[in-house]
């Protein structure tokens, strides 16, 4: 996430070494400047931005670190906006939104995102309605998506927007839904006939949030989009799609500035899992390579069971897990999304992520091959490894399609595995973790980042 945007800002610090002059600052800023615009964020925000940063700096005193905390303090401001941030819930539930945006810019897709993120990490009961009758597909398409996340959908190709969005809130308020997503139609361009079919729909489901979803890969076009929604029918948020696409990053810098409302979610993938809230503070520590713990906590807290994961942790204490508990583990990492996102919310880790590419766990490769391993044993085999005979071992390459070689191979690197899970679990654990963590980064990431 902001891969070109932290290079950026890394660069700049650089251009900050022994001598702490103006002539250093005007460096650092010009490099700033440069790189800003090239990574697609509006002039009237590189000007401002820049200015501020140089006057906060000279008034700290010029030095690398004083440089740093401005830089920091006057991202953090740019990014803030007043309104809500992430999600608020109505006082009163349900909590209806409203999902506008543009044919094409991911808007039935994030509407299924964002459930996702309210069941899985809120623990709320939420339904959906399908008030997009005007693409075709865009009914099934959401079919598809309540069905794979296991939350309930309203619709009806034969009626009207209206008549669905009240048959929707009806059985919201009847079956108590803590809160109502309404998908609504999208066009190639804004025109009368939509805004139309939206003030409708915006009057009959009273929303207490109307989120417009923007395509990030059309650049400063996003901005200016969202900035009409708003003049016409009225937004409280803005949702960035494709996010992860979009190499330069510069649009989600100055969107909030520039439209005057909260940038609230980022999409980072296909996947359901990648939406991730913009919380201010914890994108500028992601901005400045600091990584974000916290989002990374909530995720983890919320995708892995607390009973599950004590059981899983007295097998790794004796060094005994079997496959079992690997595909149960597989499967919750799942649910977190992306891996290169995740990575990249570990504290110096940035450089790592930016070096994964999109490490897919679902398609690898060798994952699969494992559970096609896994799935020609017997339940007491993948309870205990240590079971497996060479005869054995014959039988399960066999029935996955593997050679016995690649089976050993698997079968030791789980050997290994669990001996290295149960020598960091032991005394010396944590210190061990320490030190594999400072060879992984590598010094990345920038120093004193003050809170």
């Amino acid at each position: 996430m902001f891969d070109t945007l932290t290079e950026s800002f890394k660069n700049a610090i650089g251009k900050i070494r022994f001598h702490d002059d103006e002539k250093a600052l005007s460096r650092a800023i010009d490099e700033l400047k440069k790189s800003l615009l090239k990574s697609d964020v509006h002039h009237k925000i590189v000007k401002t931005l820049l200015a501020n940063i140089e006057a906060k700096t000279k008034h700290l005193g010029v030095g690398k670190d004083n440089f740093l905390k401005a830089l920091q303090e006057e991202i953090n401001t740019l990014l803030t906006v007043s309104g809500k941030q992430g999600f608020v819930f109505a006082s009163k539930p349900p909590t209806v939104v409203l999902m506008t945006g543009l044919q094409g810019s991911g808007k039935t897709t994030t509407t299924g995102k964002l459930a996702y993120f309210l069941k899985e990490q809120k623990k709320k009961k939420v339904l959906i309605v399908a008030a997009d009758l005007q693409r075709l597909a865009a009914v099934e398409q959401l079919r598809q998506i309540t069905a794979n996340i296991g939350v309930e959908l309203v619709a009806d190709e034969s009626a009207k927007p209206v008549d669905i969005v009240k048959l929707g809130l009806e059985k919201a308020n009847k079956d108590l839904y803590d809160v109502v997503l309404i998908d609504t139609a999208g066009r190639l361009a804004i025109d009368d006939e939509l805004m139309d079919e939206l003030f409708e729909v915006k009057k009959i489901s009273n929303p207490d949030e109307i989120f417009y979803v923007a395509d990030a890969m059309t650049g400063q076009d996003a901005i200016k989009t969202a900035e009409t929604f708003k003049e016409k029918i009225g937004i409280s948020g803005v949702i960035l799609t494709k996010f992860d696409g979009d190499s330069r990053g510069g649009v989600a810098l100055g969107l909030s500035h520039q439209v005057g409302v909260p940038l609230r979610f980022i999409g980072m993938g296909e996947k359901m899992p990648d939406l991730e809230q913009f919380l201010p503070d914890r994108i500028t520590n992601r901005l400045l390579g600091a990584g974000d713990i916290e989002t990374l906590a909530e995720k983890t807290v919320a995708a892995i069971d607390a009973k599950q994961a004590k059981k899983f942790s007295q097998k790794i204490k004796k060094g005994k897990f079997g496959f079992n508990d690997f595909l149960e583990q597989v499967e919750s990492v799942k649910k977190l999304g992306s891996m290169k996102s995740l990575v990249g919310m570990i504290p110096g880790m940035s450089g790592i992520a930016k070096q994964m590419g999109d490490m897919d766990l679902e398609n690898s490769g060798e994952l699969k091959m494992i559970k096609a391993m896994i799935s020609s044993m017997t339940p007491k085999e993948r309870e205990d490894p240590e079971l497996l005979t060479n005869s054995r071992k014959r039988r399960i390459a066999s029935g996955a399609g593997l050679d016995q070689m690649q089976v050993n191979r698997v079968l030791k690197q789980f050997g290994n595995a669990a001996k290295m899970a149960k020598q960091l679990s032991g005394k010396n654990g944590m210190k061990q973790m320490q030190d594999m963590m400072r060879q992984m980064q590598g010094g990345g990431g920038f120093p004193n980042l003050r809170k």
